[in-house]
C-alpha cells in the first residue's frame, strides 16, 4: 500500500515536473531573444575557435593609461575563415591606432568613415586578401572583422588607446573589461528591441572556460610614491622597481582570467589631490587639461532630507550571484538612511512593481518591508528598464525633499541612448546615481545614467564591494555639491573647451576640462562656485615648464571628450545632426568614433577561392556570476504555440502518467 502512494506520488511529481519545466522553458525562451549558446561541432573543417589569445600591456603614468591590446587569430582547420568577434573596451578609451601582422608583413590600419571601410573590407574579402576592421559598436562595445584567414595562418591585430584615470577620494582605479554581457534585446516592435547583428553573439555555457588564453601586464609609474596597490579582481604578481615604479602581471588561482573586468586600485601619496593644469604642445594645435580639485566635506547638519527611489533589476541576467549582492546594496543602502528620509523601491524585469504608490518614511518597520520584499525575489524574466524608469520618473513629488534616484542593474541592454534620452528629459526632477552590479557589468549604461541624471555612476564588483560602494554614496550624498562652477583663464588664450558647460561637482571627485591654447604658455586658472558654506574660489597658476612636447595623449582625450559631448547632444535631441562634427572629428584625429570605423587590407591576394571560406562568430564566455538564465534561444522561425498550449500539454503528460499507473494495477 505504502509503496503504491509513493509510486503515485512520483508519478504526480514527474507531471509536475514536466509542467513546471514547459513553463520555465517557455519564460526563459521569451525573457532574452538575441544571444544565444554556441552550437560546437558544426563542421569538423571549420576552426569554431579562431581567436588563440589576447595580450594585453598596459603602461600608467600618474592618471594616463595607455594600452596596447594584441589579438591572435589562428585557423587550425582545412577551410579558409572569416571570424567576428565582439569584444568590450573601456568607455573613455580614446582609440587612436590599429595594424595587422601576418607573417613578416605588417599592415598599418587607416581610418575611414564607417560605410566606406565596410566597402572596402567587403571588396577585399571578395578577393581573396586577408583584411580586417574595427567597428564601434556601443561606446564599450568593438567588432573585429578578419577575413580570408587560411589553413595555418597566424595573424595578429594590435589596438592602441589611452584614457584618464580621475581619482575617487584619492583612490584611482583602471579598468580593463575582458568579456561583453549578453544583452537582453527585447520583444520585435517594442522600445527595448534593437535590431542589430553584434547582439547575437553567440555564449560558452555557464561555467565553461574560455576558448583563448589572456595575458594582462601593467607598467605604473608615478610622480610621487604609490601606495595601497591592489586588484579586488585578480591575483597579481608585482615587481617592485621604487617607491615610485612597480611592474604588475596577472597570478594563477585556477580561475579564468578573461570572464569579468580587471580592476586595478592604487593611491599616490601627498595630502590629497591639487588642482592643476597640463599642457601639450603639438605642430598645429595645442591642448590642455585642467583638473579642479573638489570642495572640502560640509558639516551633517547642512544636509537636507532626502527621497530616494531605488528601481532595482531583478531580471533573469540578476539570477544568483548579482542579485545576492543587490541586496547586500540595499540593505545597507535603505537601512541607512536618516529619519528624516523618505524612500520607495521599484523592482523590475518583464514588469514593474512598487512597494508603495507613494514614497514612505524612514522607520524602521519600512525598511524592514521593503528589505523583506526584496529577499522574496529569486531573478528572471526580461530587462525592460524603460518602462521601469519612466513609472519611476513618473512618481508623485514631495516637496519639502531632494529627490534622487538609485538604478541599480547589471546593465545588460540594448536601449542606453534611449535611457539617456529619457533621463535628461527629467534632469528637474531629481538626479540619479547609477549602480552596476556584477563582474563585467554594462559601464556605458551605468556611467551614462549616472552622467545624464547629474550623478556619479558606482560597480559593485561583490557583496564586499557593495557595502564600500554603498558607503561612497552615503559620504557623497551628505557632501553638498559645488554649484555652478565657472572656469576661466586669464593671460592664457583657450578655446574648443569641453565640456561647454561644466556640471555640479561632487565632492571627492576632481572636475576635468579639456581644451585647446595658443600663444605663451603663462597666466593663472581661476575656478568659482557655490559651496554649501558659501561662495567658493580657486587659483592656479599656469607654468610654461608644465608644458610637455611631442605627446599626443591630450589631442586624443580631447577628441574623443568632444565626440562624447556630441554624441550625448545627439541623443538628447533625437536626430543625427551632429553626425558630420563626429566624423569630422573621428577622421582628423584618427579615432574609432560610431561614424569612423578602421580597416587594413593586405594587396597579396592570398585566397583564390573567397566564396568558399566559411563564417565564424568567436563564442564569449558568460561572465563570472552571470547565470544562463541571461541568455536565451535564438527567434525559431516557425510561430511558437500559445503558453495555453504547453500548459494543455503538460496536463496531458500528467493524465498519461496516472492512466498508465491505473493498467499497471
Amino acid at each position: 500500500m505504502w509503496s503504491t502512494i509513493c509510486g503515485k506520488g512520483i508519478r504526480l511529481a514527474l507531471g509536475l515536473v514536466m509542467l513546471v519545466g514547459l513553463v520555465e522553458a517557455r519564460a526563459e525562451q521569451e525573457h532574452s531573444l538575441s544571444p544565444y549558446f554556441v552550437v560546437e561541432g558544426a563542421d569538423p573543417q571549420v576552426d569554431g575557435l579562431p581567436l588563440e589569445s589576447t595580450r594585453v600591456e598596459v603602461r600608467i603614468l600618474g592618471m594616463m593609461a595607455d594600452v596596447r591590446v594584441v589579438q591572435r587569430y589562428r585557423n587550425l582547420g582545412s577551410r579558409a575563415l572569416e571570424a567576428r568577434y565582439v569584444f568590450p573596451a573601456s568607455t573613455r578609451a580614446a582609440v587612436y591606432a590599429m595594424q595587422v601582422r601576418l607573417g613578416e608583413r605588417l599592415l598599418q590600419a587607416q581610418i575611414r568613415e564607417k560605410q566606406k571601410a565596410r566597402r572596402e573590407y567587403q571588396q577585399a574579402k571578395g578577393e581573396g586578401k586577408t583584411t580586417a576592421l574595427l567597428e564601434q559598436q556601443r561606446d564599450n562595445v568593438f567588432q573585429m572583422n578578419v577575413a580570408n584567414i587560411m589553413p595555418g595562418d597566424q595573424v595578429d591585430v594590435e589596438l592602441r588607446y589611452t584614457e584618464l584615470l580621475l581619482p575617487n577620494d584619492g583612490l584611482y582605479r583602471f579598468v580593463y573589461p575582458t568579456v561583453v554581457g549578453p544583452r537582453y534585446n527585447g520583444q520585435a516592435g517594442t522600445p527595448s528591441h534593437k535590431a542589430s547583428a553584434w547582439i547575437a553573439t553567440p555564449y560558452l555555457r555557464e561555467g565553461a572556460a574560455p576558448g583563448s588564453d589572456f595575458e594582462l601586464s601593467v607598467e605604473l609609474l608615478a610622480p610621487t610614491r604609490l601606495s595601497d596597490v591592489a586588484s579586488p579582481t585578480h591575483p597579481l604578481r608585482r615587481e617592485v622597481l621604487d617607491d615610485k615604479r612597480m611592474r604588475l602581471s596577472l597570478g594563477d588561482d585556477g580561475r579564468p582570467a578573461n570572464n569579468r573586468d580587471f580592476v586595478l586600485d592604487y593611491r599616490l601619496a601627498g595630502d590629497g589631490f591639487e588642482s592643476g593644469v597640463l599642457l601639450s604642445e603639438g605642430e598645429q594645435e595645442n591642448f590642455f587639461l585642467a583638473l579642479v580639485a573638489p570642495p572640502k566635506r560640509a558639516p551633517s547638519s547642512l544636509i537636507v532630507p532626502r527621497e530616494y527611489i531605488f528601481v532595482v533589476d531583478i531580471s533573469g541576467s540578476m539570477h544568483g550571484f548579482p542579485l545576492d549582492t543587490a541586496k547586500q546594496l540595499l540593505r545597507k543602502l535603505i537601512g541607512g538612511l536618516r529619519p528624516a528620509d523618505s524612500f520607495n523601491v521599484m523592482l523590475f524585469a518583464g514588469s514593474s512593481s512598487l512597494l508603495a504608490e507613494r514614497s514612505q518614511p524612514a522607520s524602521a518597520a519600512n525598511i524592514e518591508t521593503a528589505l523583506a520584499m526584496l529577499d522574496t525575489q529569486m531573478g528572471s524574466g526580461g530587462t525592460e528598464l524603460l518602462p521601469a524608469l519612466r513609472r519611476a520618473l513618473a512618481l508623485p513629488v514631495d516637496a519639502e525633499r531632494s529627490r534622487s534616484f538609485v538604478v541599480v542593474t547589471d546593465g545588460f541592454v540594448t536601449v542606453e541612448r534611449d535611457a539617456f534620452k529619457l533621463v535628461r528629459e527629467n534632469l528637474d526632477k531629481a538626479n540619479l546615481f547609477a549602480f552596476g552590479i556584477g563582474s563585467s557589468v554594462n559601464r556605458q549604461l551605468i556611467e551614462g545614467l549616472a552622467r545624464a541624471g547629474q550623478g556619479e555612476p558606482f560597480v559593485a564588483l561583490d557583496e564586499a564591494s557593495a557595502e564600500e560602494e554603498a558607503e561612497r554614496l552615503r559620504k557623497m550624498i551628505e557632501a553638498p555639491l559645488l554649484a555652478s562652477p565657472r572656469l576661466r583663464f586669464e593671460g592664457l588664450d583657450v578655446y574648443d573647451l569641453t565640456p561647454e558647460k561644466l556640471p555640479d561637482l561632487f565632492a571627492e571627485r576632481p572636475l576635468a576640462v579639456f581644451g585647446k591654447w595658443r600663444g605663451r604658455p603663462h597666466g593663472r586658472l581661476l575656478v568659482d562656485g557655490h559651496g554649501s558654506t558659501g561662495a567658493y574660489h580657486a587659483e592656479v597658476l599656469v607654468e610654461a615648464s608644465a608644458v610637455a612636447r611631442g605627446s599626443q595623449a591630450l589631442s586624443h582625450l580631447w577628441a574623443r571628450q568632444r565626440v562624447a559631448s556630441l554624441v550625448d547632444q545627439e541623443t538628447l535631441e533625437g536626430d543625427t545632426q551632429y553626425s558630420q562634427a563626429i566624423l569630422d572629428l573621428g577622421l582628423k584625429y584618427g579615432l574609432l568614433t560610431p561614424y569612423t570605423s578602421f580597416i587594413a587590407v593586405d594587396q597579396q591576394v592570398r585566397n583564390p577561392s573567397p566564396g568558399e571560406s566559411a563564417s565564424v562568430q568567436q563564442p564569449l564566455p558568460l561572465p563570472q556570476g552571470v547565470s544562463h538564465q541571461a541568455i536565451g534561444s535564438p527567434v525559431p522561425s516557425t510561430p511558437e504555440p500559445p503558453l495555453w498550449s504547453m500548459l494543455l500539454l503538460g496536463l496531458l503528460g500528467m493524465a498519461w502518467l496516472a492512466r498508465r499507473s491505473a493498467h499497471a494495477r
